[in-house]
């Protein structure tokens, strides 16, 4: 009885087959799952990373518009309060009030009663003149005090206060915008790398699985083979067996 060989080979060629093992081939399949696997975790991570950053920035904003509206209403709070007051108008002199006893009197009694009394008054009127003293300045209720110049107000004490909150917002805002670039930057060269490594994790996955369903063929057909063989094999012990026994009767 021939032995058969237990070195795979092609049964159309013939030339023997260097295959790695079935267990062998299942476990680097397995392993490239996990490994598929871990990358897809990786991915929903920094899927999770990114939409934190996003809502970061939309937070940065509303604070960086807040803080515009705050300095904008304190500019003009100031403005308001720094702007120089109206002119006043200057008042005409005040009209001369009738005496009381020129109030009971008509018009044209009043005109010959002050044109009697005139020349008294004028008389005496020179020596009033040069008796009162010129002053250099008018009294408080004079026609000028009402044209005083208005008094410079200083700036009020919250201008340093917005100068310092709009500093403030200006690099809160650039740091927002680096830390964004910087994250965006990193999950851009994660997402390539991750999606690079997860392609060639596939790649090598269906190259393994085509490999192993190529060998798992192989096998049916070296299985096929050997039973095709092996029925070959009973029939000619089977004939082998008959012949004998018909040489055994003969012999007898």
């Amino acid at each position: 009885m021939a032995s058969l060989s237990a070195v795979p080979c092609c049964p159309k060629c013939g030339f023997d087959m260097d295959l790695p093992p079935l267990h062998e081939t299942q476990g680097a399949l397995l392993s490239a799952q996990k490994q598929i696997e871990d990358l897809q975790a990786q991915v929903r991570l920094l899927n999770q990373k990114a939409t934190a950053a996003v809502d970061r920035w939309a937070d940065y904003e509303d604070e960086l518009a807040r803080l515009r509206s705050a300095v904008a209403a304190a500019n003009s709070r100031a403005a308001a309060a720094t702007a120089p007051p109206p002119p006043i108008e200057p008042q005409g002199p005040p009209s001369p009030s009738r005496s009381p006893a020129s109030s009971f009197l008509p018009q044209g009694a009043a005109n010959r009663i002050s044109a009697l009394l005139s020349p008294r008054s004028a008389k005496s009127t020179p020596d009033l003149k040069a008796q009162a003293p010129a002053s250099p300045y008018q009294t408080p209720g004079g026609p000028r005090s009402q044209f005083s110049p208005a008094i410079p107000m200083s700036p009020t004490p919250s201008t340093d206060e917005l100068l310092n909150a709009l500093s403030r917002e200006q690099s809160l805002r650039l740091q927002a915008e680096g830390k964004l670039n910087d994250t965006s930057r990193e999950v851009e060269e994660l997402s390539v790398q991750l999606f690079e490594q997860a392609n060639e994790m596939v790649a090598t996955e269906r190259r393994a699985r085509a490999k192993l369903e190529e060998r798992v063929e192989v096998l049916e057909k070296r299985d096929t083979e050997k039973r095709r063989r092996l029925d070959k094999i009973e029939q000619a012990m089977d004939r082998i067996d008959r012949v004998r026994a018909l040489i055994g009767e003969t012999g007898q």
